[in-house]
């Protein structure tokens, strides 16, 4: 059975990623007593971990607003986590209710926008002169980049809820139902399918894939794998275990790899939720690093560390190649935060208020804050030449320098 995203209540102030039984939300979710934490299923108080308040801080760093622009209803109603994607000098971002538009990533003026008659649940990947999206209705679509006009639009067995990737020669995609796609570039008829086991509960949310320069699509999956497969053809090279399942009862054996792997030379990082973070070798999947940590978050780099958002939203700073904590914050506990992204000397992150925060990279200290979106952010934060670019949740598309 699949679990359905958790939302916050702000009335129960509780912020949750965990997500709850379908059959547990059709019967209880009219009920105002209904606690929507699962920890609190076995007992407990309502209040059960609520987010910290933020503390004032000594700014050291300020925010200076380059320009925004307003995209659809942004995230929508449906915990979708819509991240944007630059590729050269546009920024390519989508809303759940189908507007895509590509933006200037210096000045904000708006190249093209589009509606499509469709939800968007997984996007934006852009490269190849395409801009792709996946949908609610199970449909991939590949948009041109330089005119928005749309090329073509492939049905796929599921929702997709993440980016799909393209090397130019096939586009790949993840779908919900467990499955691995490769579409062909021209015309989106599939090249290859690859398949694995959905556990019984599961988090909302896939891994986006990613394509290396050696020819492999590697993604992670709610079984707490990661699975290297040929670009061209979709045979298995190498299959690896991110987490392995613990606990009697089955939410405590969700281990999803939901964040975006991250990149580094030959090597792919990965974390899992109720699990590890792992370091593999590209071309063999031997694991060269990993230490126990659990995160839904995808992970970034700097200064010799790895940095990942727990699901405490603790945001930590680990010295690569060693299980060293070289800094905690616990400042921004349980206030839905995104995943770390570095920039200078700085680690970004923003929560569900719509708060951006800077870290300090050397001790992890909060240097700068500023309200974004008062609707809140989920999507992943990017940067491009010293530039921070912010998508909040009601669509809101900002560019940001530090100043």
């Amino acid at each position: 059975m699949k679990l359905l995203p958790i939302q916050f209540l702000r009335k129960q102030a509780l912020i949750v990623r965990v997500l709850t039984l379908l059959f547990v939300l059709s019967s209880l979710s009219a009920c105002g007593s209904f606690s929507w934490n699962p920890v609190n299923w076995f007992g407990g108080d309502d209040e059960v971990n609520p987010p910290v308040e933020l503390q004032a801080i000594q700014a050291e760093i300020s925010l200076q607003t380059e320009w925004s622009v307003n995209i659809g209803n942004g995230q929508g109603s449906n915990y979708t986590e819509i991240t944007p994607a630059i590729d050269g000098d546009l920024i390519f971002a989508a809303s759940e209710d189908g507007d895509i538009a590509a933006i200037a990533t210096d000045s904000g003026d708006i190249l093209w926008r589009k509606r499509l008659r469709t939800v968007i649940t997984g996007g934006v990947g852009a490269g190849g002169g395409l801009v792709m999206v996946g949908t609610e209705q199970a449909e991939i679509v590949v948009l041109d980049q330089a005119t928005g006009d749309e090329l073509w639009r492939k049905a796929v067995s599921s929702e997709v809820l993440s980016p799909p990737q393209t090397n130019g020669d096939v586009v790949v995609a993840q779908t919900v139902d467990g499955k691995l796609l490769a579409l062909d570039i021209q015309d989106g008829n599939q090249r290859w399918i690859y398949e694995t086991n959905l556990p019984a509960l599961t988090l909302r949310g896939t891994s986006r894939p990613v394509i290396t320069s050696t020819g492999a699509v590697i993604a992670g999956f709610s079984n707490g794998t990661l699975v290297a497969v040929s670009a061209s053809d979709g045979i298995w090279r190498w299959e690896e275990r991110v987490a392995v399942p613990e606990g009697q009862y089955d939410i405590d054996r969700v281990i999803d790899v939901d964040g975006d792997l991250l990149l580094d030379g030959n090597r792919v990082l990965a974390s899992s939720y109720q699990g590890n973070l792992m370091a593999f070798d590209i071309a063999s999947g031997r694991i060269v690093w990993g230490m126990e940590a659990s995160s839904y978050h995808g992970l970034d780099r700097g200064f010799g560390n790895i940095y990942y958002c727990n699901d405490r939203s603790h945001i930590v700073a680990v010295r690569d190649n060693s299980n060293d904590v070289v800094w905690q914050n616990e400042n921004l506990a349980y206030r839905a935060i995104t995943a770390p992204t570095a920039i200078n000397n700085y680690v970004a992150v923003a929560d569900f208020e719509g708060y951006l925060h800077l870290l300090s990279q050397i001790d992890g200290r909060i240097v700068g804050r500023s309200r974004i979106d008062s609707d809140g952010v989920r999507s992943n934060l990017l940067v491009k030449d010293g530039w921070l670019y912010v998508y909040g949740n009601s669509g809101r598309l900002t560019a940001l320098s530090l100043r």
